[in-house]
């Protein structure tokens, strides 16, 4: 059976999103953004009590490319939806870059 690549989305619950991809086909990979702690201290997490609701959105998938394609099409939809932006989410790669005046 194919491998099912993904491309997803992940909201957070203060509606940051975070952009991602996953080459394994595992319908409950979440990705591991980079920026952990930026996400905890936005959401301010209790450690002693941890409860939360991510929401998990598909944006592409295919099981016939190859992963450079996943890969591209994971930057693509990065820039986007934005999420690179640190006002609108989590992802640190492709630096933001705000647009010229």
């Amino acid at each position: 059976m194919p491998r099912r690549k993904q491309v997803y989305k992940i909201t957070y619950p203060n509606g940051k999103i975070y952009v991602g991809m996953d080459l394994t086909g595992s319908p409950l990979y979440l990705g591991s953004p980079s920026a952990g702690a930026t996400i905890a201290a936005d959401l301010d997490l209790d450690p002693n009590r941890l409860e939360l609701t991510l929401r998990k959105e598909v944006l592409w998938e295919s099981e016939t490319e190859p992963d450079s394609v996943v890969r591209a099409k994971e930057m693509e939809l990065i820039r986007e939806t934005g999420a690179n932006n640190p006002a609108i989410g989590y992802n640190l790669i492709p630096k933001w870059r705000p647009p010229p005046n």
